[in-house]
């Protein structure tokens, strides 16, 4: 059996505002649709991605800003970084994990800098959007077999 990852929820408080954000990142909007009583549903799909977002009201009881780590794997975490900066983000500066390949939650264990042999999956930069959801990017240039 196939499984596919296909939306992802991010709860915001202000859908309007998180519409501009994420259309400033370059995802592409695929559906604004708005029902009754303030039901909205709001889909991005990021460049190159198969998995969307949704935002919206009325679509989840979490809530907003509590989203932490959502992944958006690179080719190139300085160029995408460069990128997103251009385009108005705030992104931190690259970084990569004391511990290892994965970041460990929070930013105590970061240390400056990509990954220093740039190896797959070690280097990261961080973001968030208006409400407080927060966003990795990931180097990957190639893909641990399997994947």
């Amino acid at each position: 059996m196939d499984m596919k990852l296909e939306v992802v929820i991010v709860p915001v408080t202000d859908v309007d505002r998180a519409k501009a954000f994420y259309e400033s990142l370059g995802f592409r909007m695929d559906i604004d649709y708005v029902g009754e009583e303030g039901f909205r549903v709001v889909q991005f799909t990021p460049p190159g991605s198969e998995c969307s977002i949704i935002i919206g009201a009325g679509i989840t009881t979490a809530a907003p800003g509590s989203v932490d780590g959502l992944q958006l794997t690179v080719l190139d975490i300085e160029a995408a970084r460069a990128e997103l900066v251009g385009r108005g983000v705030e992104v931190s500066e690259p970084f990569h994990d004391s511990g290892g390949i994965f970041h460990h939650a929070g930013e105590a264990e970061r240390v400056p800098g990509p990954d220093p042999e740039r190896g797959d999956y070690g280097s990261f930069a961080s973001f968030s959007d208006p409400d407080g959801n927060t966003w990795m990017l990931q180097e990957i240039k190639v893909r641990a077999p399997g994947r």
